[in-house]
């Protein structure tokens, strides 16, 4: 089989003296979709015109210098666990914290902070990124040591497939995802992009972003992306909470093509729908960007709320305590597979 995605590997930099590496897989139309080797992070998705659809930074160690995990590689799990600790097999689980009480994604030694051993691999004949990395409980003081694998694809469809593979020889929770900032377009915010979520609920939160167990309406609300809906629009009528816009959790319905949301800028004319076979996507609006430690590229050294969003998919989290949230219970020596797709239309 003749192949038509071409794959490239370089050195990027280097952090805390290791290599970094960036790999890179072209499909037939020239869009290009590259990852790092610190943290398996998704490092840009060009189009052919040159505009890349995601934030990044000049070098890796930017990744690490501020808290928003930009386009990273998130595990054990994405989101919060309440207390730092989770029932599991009748037992009570106490694992690290990293936000006050809370572990958040997968806490201080987490899949984002890893370097990971990459290659170029083939399946079905063409080119992928595989990522690897053996998280021992050691190291992330979750249950068992995880074999982890984080593989991405490009397809000539210009689909981008990012597959999260788990294996643990104890019994865990495995919940993976990619914190992925987009801003489609040539504008300084995401303001005027619309958005749109199969969603009728979102997750309630305690004061510390922790799920209650509740789930939310979304109709005649802030939160109401059934229909496309300006970011813009939306983030105005939240400047009355604290946030300023939108750290939430929405639970999605996946339709017969595993689509979950579409995120869309009319002025270049470029979308993404987001693919998921799972129930939950988080939208992060940005709101807390500063100009502090945000070496953004796109913006010349600087950054600023608004700037991106970013949009997870993953399984509703903190899911052992809350009854109807999905499984992300890892039995030891069975192995998860989760899929995120984003589709590009420009």
């Amino acid at each position: 089989m003749s192949q038509s995605i071409h794959a490239t590997v370089q050195p990027f930099d280097t952090f805390n003296g290791q290599q970094i590496y960036r790999f890179s897989l072209v499909n037939a139309h020239g869009v290009t979709v590259s990852a790092l080797s610190l943290g398996a992070t998704l490092y840009e998705i060009l189009l052919p015109s040159g505009d890349n659809l995601v934030l990044n930074y000049h070098h890796s160690a930017d990744y690490l210098a501020n808290p928003f995990y930009v386009c990273m590689g998130i595990g054990r799990t994405g989101g919060r666990i309440g207390n730092g600790e989770f029932p599991m097999n009748g037992k009570t689980i106490h694992v690290p914290v990293n936000e006050g009480s809370t572990t958040l994604h997968g806490g201080p030694h987490g899949f984002n902070s890893q370097l990971w051993d990459g290659e170029i691999s083939t399946k079905n004949g063409e080119p992928e990124i595989v990522f690897r990395h053996l998280q021992k409980s050691s190291e992330d003081g979750f249950p068992g040591d995880l074999d982890a694998e984080i593989h991405y694809q490009l397809s000539d469809d210009d689909v981008v497939r990012i597959s999260f593979v788990g294996r643990s020889n104890a019994d865990t929770v495995f919940n993976p995802t990619l914190h992925t900032y987009f801003n489609l377009g040539n504008n300084e915010t995401i303001k005027r992009h619309t958005l749109q979520i199969n969603s009728t609920e979102h997750l309630a939160f305690d004061d510390k972003k922790v799920p209650t167990g509740e789930l939310i309406e979304v109709a005649d609300t802030p939160f109401d992306f059934q229909k496309a809906t300006t970011l813009g629009t939306a983030i105005a009528r939240m400047q009355d909470t604290a946030e300023k816009g939108f750290d939430d959790l929405f639970k999605v319905t996946p339709d017969d093509n595993n689509r979950i949301a579409t995120l869309t800028d009319p002025i270049s004319g470029h979308a993404v729908d987001v693919l998921s076979k799972r129930n939950g996507l988080v939208v992060f609006t940005a709101n807390s960007f500063t100009h502090d430690n945000m070496n953004f590229k796109r913006s010349n050294g600087t950054g600023q709320p608004y700037e991106g969003v970013a949009l997870e998919a993953q399984t509703l989290p903190d899911a052992t305590k809350h009854t109807g949230f999905g499984n992300i219970v890892l039995t030891a020596g069975d192995t998860s597979v989760s899929t995120i797709g984003y589709r590009l239309h420009y």
